[in-house]
């Protein structure tokens, strides 16, 4: 039996196009020009529905109504919204309430048939988004590291009140999923919870996307647009990347945070907004205001509960935890139930990387060795871009000659049975601890000295030297260790390295 498509449009035309895309790529279709008779026939448990393609812009009863009233009947049928205006404002929010794609007027049957083809399939395997007006709190991130545990103690005092707060960060160590449990958590939860991602809109509509325009204020406002923050009134406005707003935008948001108004460009009169305030920055922002570029007072507004999210290598201890739930999540949503769990040889791999990324690089490695792996294992040779960028790690065997005797011990450990009486073999999804492997500090290591033989304090760039290559040799070379070890970038390391003539093979000797 044919895959039976709900095609839900007011304009005759769109409806027998849509048909002939839809029967040319096998399904069958029920035609329908409005949202009333679409969602009494959704409700017929008769004859079931598998994809509905649903027209946005309908008199009546529009197509977010619809979705809606789907969300409210527990149908969870996949949803294709179409509009004929590319508004991505609708698109949005039809998306938040449950979409699972969307396509713009006059879609061609090609990607029609594809978006078709994508919502069986992810219906099939169970991942048709369900929406929900609850979003995930501090219970569901995935944390096992002291530095994350502080993180959500703060989160959670945060959400305690509407006290502004600035998330701190590299980019993809999860803000905005920080933000979003201290909406989950907050009085505020069943209100909007609305993003801007502030560098990725041009400098020209900044003004216009946050605090929204009058028709006709400008040349192209053909309609009235409410801005984000209208759009978050009562509820969470979470600025991403804060830090790159302009100037003049700069000084429009400290009065909306200080007076609760926004002014509308085009409006005569300002307008009060009820929000709570979440900005989030992968900049120092102090050293940002020292350099002109952010104002010191709108700074001292936002920065009044200031959380910093560390980097992915320096909570290690997160990445057991991580991979497992990745495993888990991407396993379930391509069907591979086969899946038992992470070989040790991988998870040493996946612990060693310092993951530049943060956790979106290690999500996104996941998701790629899940769709590649053909056994019920994940092993290392599923990472090979990880393994490229680990110095000293091969794929070969195991304590080979040319590997460095940390890697052998690493993987030692790795593979050997836990304390409480579980056997050797891969890394199940269950929670376990990784113990990460340093050297051992003997007696008679040498110190680095400070002091000249004539008792005056050396130059800071000899002891600099002295305690690079110290730590060149105490750590064999391990370039990634070393840095992460002196606190620097690797990339300041090197320079380092070239700046003192240090050899990294032979740090005692001067580079050829």
């Amino acid at each position: 039996m044919s895959n039976r498509v709900l095609i839900v449009d007011d304009d005759p035309v769109q409806r027998r196009l849509l048909k002939a895309a839809a029967e040319r790529s096998g399904y069958e279709t029920e035609l329908f020009q409005d949202g009333r008779t679409a969602l009494a026939r959704l409700a017929d448990p008769e004859q079931s529905i598998d994809v509905v393609v649903l027209d946005l812009m309908m008199p009546e009863m529009g197509g977010l109504e619809v979705l809606e009233r789907m969300q409210a009947a527990g149908i969870s049928v996949p949803v294709i919204v179409q509009t004929g205006q590319g508004g991505i404002e609708t698109v949005v929010k039809a998306m938040r309430a449950g979409a699972f794609d969307f396509v713009v007027k006059p879609v061609s049957p090609e990607r029609l048939g594809l978006s078709l083809a994508n919502a069986l399939k992810a219906s099939r395997i169970g991942v048709v988004p369900k929406p929900s007006r609850n979003e995930a709190g501090f219970h569901d991130i995935v944390a096992a590291s002291p530095a994350m545990e502080r993180v959500i103690s703060l989160g959670r005092r945060a959400a305690a009140s509407v006290i502004p707060v600035v998330l701190e960060g590299e980019s993809g160590v999860g803000k905005e999923m920080i933000a979003q449990a201290i909406q989950a958590e907050s009085s505020r939860r069943n209100k909007p919870f609305v993003t801007v991602n502030c560098g990725a809109i041009p400098e020209n509509l900044v003004e216009s996307i946050l605090f929204g325009h009058e028709r006709g204020a400008f040349t192209g406002a053909t309609e009235r647009h409410a801005g984000k923050f209208a759009e978050a009134d009562g509820g969470t406005l979470f600025l991403d990347e804060v830090g790159e707003l302009p100037p003049e935008i700069q000084v429009k948001l400290l009065r909306a945070v200080q007076l609760g108004e926004i002014e509308t460009v085009g409006a005569r009169l300002p307008k009060k907004v009820n929000i709570r305030l979440i900005s989030a920055t992968n900049k120092d922002l102090i050293a940002e205001v020292k350099a002109g570029r952010f104002r010191e007072d709108l700074y001292y507004r936002l920065n009044v509960f200031p959380i910093h999210v560390p980097a992915l290598r320096k909570r290690k201890e997160d990445i057991p935890q991580l991979v497992r739930h990745f495993a888990k999540r991407f396993s379930n949503a391509i069907g591979n139930k086969s899946l038992r769990g992470v070989a040790p040889d991988a998870m040493a791999l996946l612990t060693a990387h310092d993951w530049p990324g943060n956790i979106r690089e290690l999500e996104n490695a996941m998701h790629r060795a899940i769709v590649l792996c053909d056994g019920d294992t994940l092993t290392a040779d599923l990472f090979p871009q990880i393994a490229a960028q680990v110095p000293g790690y091969s794929l070969a065997a195991p304590e080979s000659a040319a590997e460095p005797r940390e890697w052998a011990q690493l993987r030692s450990e790795m593979a050997a049975p836990r304390a409480h009486g579980r056997a050797a073999g891969p890394m199940t999804f269950e929670p376990a601890d990784i113990v990460e492997p340093a050297p051992a500090i003997s007696a008679g290591v040498p110190a680095v000295n400070a002091v000249t033989p004539e008792g005056e304090v050396r130059p800071i760039a000899e002891v600099e030297e002295e305690l690079i290559r110290f730590a060149l040799s105490f750590y064999r070379g391990q370039m990634s260790e070393v840095a992460r070890r002196l606190g620097i970038g690797r990339s300041t390391l090197y320079r380092k390295l070239k700046d003192y003539a240090i050899n990294p093979d032979d740090p005692d000797r001067e580079a050829a």
